[in-house]
């Protein structure tokens, strides 16, 4: 018994030894099989990458399983083969499916999810619950159309813009615009509370062929009233689209004088004075002289240039004598001071 043990350890670990390379090859199968079987394991991680594995792994062990019929004859490499081919179409079923359940419907929601919802590290399967609000549909606005008018659209849902551009104007006098992956109605939609009805105050019109899409009131209401992660992810991307347009907006706000309100506290301004003296005379209405700085006095600041505007904005488009009707306008006092009481 002790020597049957030795010489079975003898045989385990003992190097063979190969008396004579043989001259015969194994076919074209083996070496096709191995082929793609090499191929496969240089595919990387995720789910496309085991697909890609997995992909090239089954024409491999078909390409074993005939090797082994045809060639050797041997039921043992053919019945491994067969289980390893059997394995790899079940992962290829497998990863199909999970592909097709975390997939978007088309390239324009993905590509909204990539850019917008994927860098604030939400869940593919919550921005379908978000897409599933509207539908997976993509509205389509050609140049020229109307989105909303002044006073006379009802305020029943929100949008949001893949591409395109809007021109949001009031009583005529242009605003601003809406640019790609924003909302077109965001102001709209926080003035209301959930039961209330209200009216557009702006005027929106498409400049160019634009898309989007559109959650309707109620149904993004339900929405959000049973998901409170989807609820605070709007009021974050809603809070900063409004406040984008109050920045965009803060730069049109003129008097004649050059005075330029701060719409963030309207008890504070700044002058922007024209750079040249012909600009400083506009100021006055030429029976009162401007009042001349003492040399000898500190200067408080200096005068800053006129901000630089995105083209096709009117600087001037939006005058402070319009808001002077308005109660409790900065206009409607002499000085700050008088403002603060």
């Amino acid at each position: 018994m002790t020597e049957q043990n030795a010489a079975l350890l003898d045989h385990l670990f003992a190097a063979p030894v190969c008396n004579g390379w043989s001259n015969n090859t194994e076919g074209a199968l083996y070496h096709l099989g191995n082929t793609f079987l090499f191929l496969g394991y240089m595919g990387g991680s995720g789910a496309y990458g085991c697909l890609f594995i997995f992909g090239f792994l089954t024409p491999s062990f078909v390409c074993l399983i005939l090797w082994s019929w045809m060639t050797i004859c041997g039921p043992d490499a053919l019945t491994w083969n067969a289980l390893l081919l059997l394995a790899c179409l079940m992962q290829i079923c497998h990863l199909l499916y999970r592909l097709h359940k975390d997939g978007l419907p088309n390239e324009e929601l993905a590509d909204l999810y990539q850019t917008i919802y994927l860098p604030l590290g939400v869940p593919i399967q919550v921005f379908k619950e978000i897409s599933g609000a509207f539908e997976n549909k993509v509205l389509e606005m050609k140049a020229g159309e109307t989105y909303a008018v002044e006073g006379k659209t009802s305020i029943e849902k929100l949008s949001f813009l893949l591409s395109g551009r809007i021109n949001v104007s009031l009583e005529g006098q242009f605003l601003h615009y809406i640019h790609r992956h924003q909302f077109l109605d965001s102001p709209e939609w926080e003035s209301l509370r959930p039961k209330e009805d209200g009216k557009f105050q702006v005027t929106l019109t498409a400049e160019e062929d634009c898309r989007y899409v559109s959650w309707r009131r109620r149904r993004l209401l339900s929405l959000l009233s049973k998901e409170r992660y989807v609820s605070r992810l709007f009021a974050v991307m809603l809070g900063y689209d409004i406040a984008e347009k109050l920045y965009n907006l803060n730069n049109k706000l003129y008097v004649k004088s050059g005075v330029l309100l701060d719409i963030r506290l309207p008890s504070l301004y700044h002058v922007l004075a024209p750079s040249s003296q012909s600009g400083d005379d506009e100021a006055f209405d030429g029976t009162e002289q401007p009042p001349r700085r003492d040399s000898d006095a500190p200067v408080e600041h200096e005068w800053p240039s006129e901000p630089e505007l995105p083209s096709g904005e009117d600087s001037t488009s939006l005058v402070l004598e319009d808001f002077a009707d308005v109660a409790g306008s900065l206009t409607d006092y002499g000085s700050e001071s008088d403002y603060l009481r």
